[in-house]
């Protein structure tokens, strides 16, 4: 019998500010806030807070076409800048939108090969468009400049188009906050897992174990699951422990991917967790994890006007979609998908 793939994982960084006076980013383009770039026929959307009606923020685009598809595809993630609603599931949006590769060259947008039609969907889809991170010919972890590769020159005097029309989701795009927008460079998370990596992440969880009364059976090398010995843990079960020990490897992570992965919870996630995950509702069909949010990221979100800071808070944002990525071809509306929020239960300990 065949083994079971093994689940690749993803890790997204932060990697310099997207200067509009030097690029104008695109839906090809991976990014932390900004305004949201949408796919050619598919309109501008503002979400608002399902909990105070407020216009929601722009936190995270991800770009995340998928192998045998004809379509470009890409995620994002808005949230209510007000803390008390950004740390609920119902404060986020998560918006799905798609077009086809042929339809944007057509359109003058710059696309990607399209892949052999008999590749089928794997974990390492996300990997697949890995020149689209930056990660063809990077130096080591998050060394390679790679602007130019995430966003199109600006050119001199061109701007969105005013002429767009948003549908019923919210208000005008200019009516919520807008964070100051930075790259993301991504690198495979079995990259990190050297010796000196192994020694920073042993040093922090003593440190973590001596304040919070837990003890973690770390260091295994085969990748199998791990073991932790509960003695009243502050949080009262070994999950934040675990949490804790993925972040250490790379402590500056903002996103996680992993298509049909699974997920990694920082607190005990409901017993009843796969019926929370509603289903698809343009198909019908189920849906399955595709990334989360790190804490890292809550430090980052600042507003681009200098205004009052959102306050964004929360512990992981977990993002579910539609297990066959379902779509209307000539669709001009994103779809929108699933977000389950866990809070931080111990904030501080990233800050």
């Amino acid at each position: 019998m065949a083994s079971a793939p093994q689940e690749v994982n993803l890790i997204g960084v932060c990697d310099g500010e997207l200067d509009p006076k030097k690029y104008r980013s695109s839906f090809l383009t991976n990014k932390v806030g900004g305004r949201p770039d949408w796919p050619p026929a598919v309109s501008p959307q503002a979400p608002r807070c399902g909990l105070c009606g407020a216009p929601s923020a722009h936190v995270v685009q991800v770009y995340c076409p998928l192998d045998a598809s004809p379509y470009h595809r890409s995620l994002h993630l808005f949230a209510c800048p007000a803390a008390e609603c950004s740390g609920r599931s119902e404060g986020w949006r998560l918006l799905r939108s798609q077009c086809l590769e042929s339809g944007a060259a057509a359109a003058g947008t710059p696309g990607r090969p399209a892949p052999p039609p008999e590749a089928p969907l794997s974990a390492t889809d996300w990997c697949d468009a890995a020149d689209d991170w930056g990660m063809e010919g990077q130096e080591g972890w998050g060394g390679g400049d790679t602007r130019a590769q995430q966003a199109e020159p600006q050119a001199e005097g061109s701007g969105l188009s005013s002429g767009l029309q948003s549908l019923s989701l919210g208000a005008a795009e200019d009516d919520g906050p807008v964070f100051r927008p930075f790259f993301i460079s991504v690198v495979e998370e079995s990259d990190l897992c050297g010796q000196q990596d192994l020694d920073h992440v042993q040093d922090l969880l003593r440190d973590y174990e001596s304040r919070e009364g837990a003890v973690a059976a770390v260091g295994q090398p085969d990748g199998g699951e791990e073991k932790y010995e509960k003695t009243g843990a502050r949080h009262g079960d070994a999950v934040f422990s675990r949490f804790m020990k993925k972040v250490s490897l790379c402590p500056q992570q903002v996103l996680r991917y992993c298509h049909r992965g699974k997920p990694r919870f920082i607190c005990r996630p409901p017993a009843s967790m796969e019926r929370l995950v509603p289903a698809c509702g343009s198909c019908g069909g189920s849906r399955t994890f595709e990334l989360q949010l790190m804490p890292a990221l809550v430090s980052l979100l600042r507003r681009k006007d200098g205004g009052a800071e959102a306050e964004l808070e929360f512990g992981t944002v977990l993002a579910y979609t539609c297990e066959k990525s379902c779509w209307t071809a000539g669709s001009g509306s994103a779809l929108e998908e699933f977000c389950f929020v866990q809070a931080d239960p111990d904030q501080q300990f990233f800050k």
